[in-house]
């Protein structure tokens, strides 16, 4: 098993991150009131999505899950918008965020032990959720709930490794994290 702080953080920096930390998984903050932000459907995502609410699995287990690891590589990917209503924008920067977990994930898989990979947001891995269809998810090998989904404090994980929240006017930042 890798140990290696650094070799995480590199590899994670050579497929595509902007910026990267490790932190003690025991640090991070959980907050059971991000699933009420989820209940109100602000993302257009609940009930939509396997990996998102309700379905993705009741918090307590998720934050007890989620504690039992002893450490955190976070991710970070900041990407250039046209301006704050560049929604294509947005949308294809999720998409890239996408390809790096998938990318850092297949990488590391080998290397950690039953690591747990998050994402942002709703899982962008299909086009279009097999919830949807009301079938099973088709790749849930690759299919990331979003550390929001487990309850992670985004801004306070940032803060804690040192990284900004937001990426700058006119950017769009997003977040991953592998806790091993």
């Amino acid at each position: 098993m890798i140990t290696d702080a650094e070799k995480l953080k590199n590899l994670a920096l050579s497929l595509g991150a902007k910026n990267t930390g490790v932190v003690k998984a025991g640090g991070i903050s959980f907050r059971r009131e991000f699933r009420a932000a989820c209940e109100q459907n602000t993302c257009g995502k609940f009930g939509k999505c396997w990996m998102c609410p309700p379905d993705v699995g009741d918090i307590d287990e998720m934050i007890a899950r989620a504690k039992t690891y002893e450490n955190a590589l976070v991710f970070q990917t900041v990407e250039p918008l046209e301006d704050s209503f560049d929604i294509e924008g947005m949308e294809a920067a999720a998409k890239k965020h996408t390809v790096l977990t998938l990318a850092l994930a297949e990488a590391i898989r080998p290397l950690l032990q039953n690591p747990l990979i998050l994402g942002a947001g709703a899982c962008h891995v299909c086009g279009a959720c097999a919830k949807l269809g009301d079938k099973p998810c088709i790749r849930p090998e690759n299919a990331f709930a979003s550390l929001e989904a487990y309850g992670i404090a985004v801004s306070e994980l940032a803060e804690l490794c040192g990284m900004n929240y937001m990426g700058g006017p006119n950017t769009v930042t997003f977040f991953g994290g592998v806790l091993f």
